[in-house]
């Protein structure tokens, strides 16, 4: 066989190949949903602004309930109708029940195995059952009422040494101004620490456990938190990863580095028995459980289960709780409707405790009210199909990122009476609750909606027990958001705030 007619069969097989390839693509990409005009290797990146959810909201009031949008080189789907999310978690759940592979997931997630970023299959029904199960069961919570309690407590402490010390004696007409985001970030990663290793990170350097550790891990989390989201655009344009031009790749190598010595070292001091603790953390039960089980419960699969308990249980709260005050603040009207329920449920002398939160129905509409109005993701995590499949009357072909416009659907005029507005009385409508997808839905629904209730609700009715609000110069509070995955406020929560007489019993 002459070189000559080698070179042009190989060619020619070549080009048939291609051919066959592209007219399969075609096949899959045809009846697409709408979506605006792409621009070469780039597709719509250009068009997305921050925040993210009402750049995707004004495209959909555009094309439609259902869009898609060329992420570089990826294909993403988002969903914005009520009915059709109920489409995908029900007749295509498990089709849906897979993450995108980004780069934190090779990385941070150790390699696609945590909780979060897992694919569906039996490594991810284990880490959920184990979730459920051994770390989020109502017995487990439960034992760390105390934490919980105690955490909040510390919290109102400090509010009311701010303002006595600012107010030189705390005087009855003197309101002080305060900030509460970095005293609800405080709050619940020592919370959540606290119930993970029986230690504490954030604070005065008197209150935490070991100042340097401290450090490190506020560092950890910090660079960790910074890296999540859509910041890589490595993971939509290929080239751009090759390259690494913005280091991304190599800062996340180095804070899994990080991460990993130092979850390492947490497992290690327990199971060593030298730390402080009284046994009780989830790291102690969960080595407990290791022991009868091994296979089910390594270091891996330990570090994976913390690693996912700080970042999904944290930050989320302490922004919750800031947009509660906020809500509160712009509608005094609810602050005190809310103020009631307490004096008559718990009573004007006694501080509310987490076993009085289901006598406190108006307290919990109001969670939920903050929910539908400013959920914590507002496009929930990215879902990923293993396959094809049709979703309305539009076609979604294997391997499409689907997000969820939970942020718009939750503001949606046909599915909410007067969507806009802040009202918590909604909810007390049978079934009202059950329109509510800030958590999620499918099997891959957020397994700390009971955690979020327990230490929002018990936060929230403090502040409002123990002190006075009103907003600075009787000026509406901004409610914008900024930037980031837990969508908190784009300007912190602040208000003047006056210590009333049962705050003192905390101080007890």
């Amino acid at each position: 066989m002459s070189p000559l007619f080698y070179y042009s069969l190989l060619s020619l097989t070549f080009i048939i190949t291609i051919k066959i390839i592209l007219q399969i693509q075609s096949r899959r990409l045809k009846n697409l949903p709408p979506g605006p005009p792409t621009i070469p290797i780039i597709g719509n990146l250009h068009l997305l602004k921050h925040p993210l959810h009402r750049t995707i909201t004004t495209l959909t009031q555009k094309y439609g309930d259902l869009i898609s949008l060329w992420f570089g080189s990826r294909l993403v789907v988002v969903v914005s109708s009520p009915s059709l999310v109920q489409e995908c978690f029900t007749k295509n759940d498990i089709i849906l029940a897979n993450r995108p592979k980004f780069l934190t997931g090779k990385y941070i997630f150790y390699d696609y195995t945590t909780l979060g970023s897992a694919s569906y299959g039996d490594h991810w029904r284990n880490l959920r059952r184990i979730t459920t199960l051994d770390v989020l069961s109502n017995n487990r919570l439960n034992s760390f009422l105390g934490v919980r309690t105690d955490e909040a407590n510390r919290l109102v402490q400090k509010l009311l040494k701010d303002v006595t010390s600012t107010s030189g004696g705390g005087d009855d007409d003197d309101f002080t101004k305060v900030e509460l985001r970095l005293r609800l970030t405080e709050m619940t990663f020592n919370s959540m620490m606290r119930m993970i290793s029986g230690k504490r990170y954030y604070g005065d350097d008197g209150d935490v456990t070991d100042v340097e550790e401290a450090k490190q891990f506020r560092e950890i989390i910090s660079e960790i938190m910074s890296l999540l989201g859509a910041n890589n655009k490595g993971d939509f344009l290929p080239l751009l990863r090759f390259l690494d031009l913005d280091n991304l790749e190599k800062r996340c190598k180095r804070i899994a580095k990080r991460a990993d010595a130092f979850l390492e070292g947490l497992i290690e001091e327990h199971r060593s028995g030298n730390h402080n603790s009284d046994g009780n953390t989830m790291i102690d039960n969960l080595l407990k459980l290791g022991e009868i089980q091994p296979e089910y419960y390594s270091n891996h699969i330990i570090k994976g289960l913390i690693q996912a308990m700080l970042l999904a249980g944290t930050d989320t709260s302490a922004v919750t709780i800031e947009w509660i005050m906020s809500e509160l603040l712009n509608h005094p009207e609810v602050l005190n409707k809310a103020k009631e329920e307490l004096d008559t449920q718990i009573g004007k002398n006694k501080l509310i405790d987490e076993h009085d939160l289901s006598k406190l129905p108006y307290l919990q509409n109001i969670f939920s009210e903050t929910l539908r109005l400013h959920p914590p993701a507002p496009l929930l995590l990215p879902h990923y199909s293993s396959e094809d499949f049709t979703l309305g009357e539009f076609n979604v072909p294997k391997d499409t990122i689907i997000l969820t416009n939970v942020w718009a659907i939750h503001r949606d005029p046909t599915l909410w009476d007067d969507a806009l507005s802040f009202k918590p009385e909604r909810f007390e409508k049978e079934g009202e609750i059950n329109k509510l997808i800030a958590f999620g839905l499918g099997r891959r629904v957020c397994p700390g909606l009971n955690l979020a209730q327990r230490t929002v609700g018990l936060t929230v009715g403090l502040l409002i027990q123990c002190f006075e609000w009103k907003t600075e110069n009787l000026e509406k509070i901004d409610m914008m958001e900024d930037k980031g995955i837990t969508m908190p406020k784009k300007i912190p929560f602040k208000a003047m705030c006056k210590a009333l007489p049962i705050a003192n019993d905390i101080m007890k």
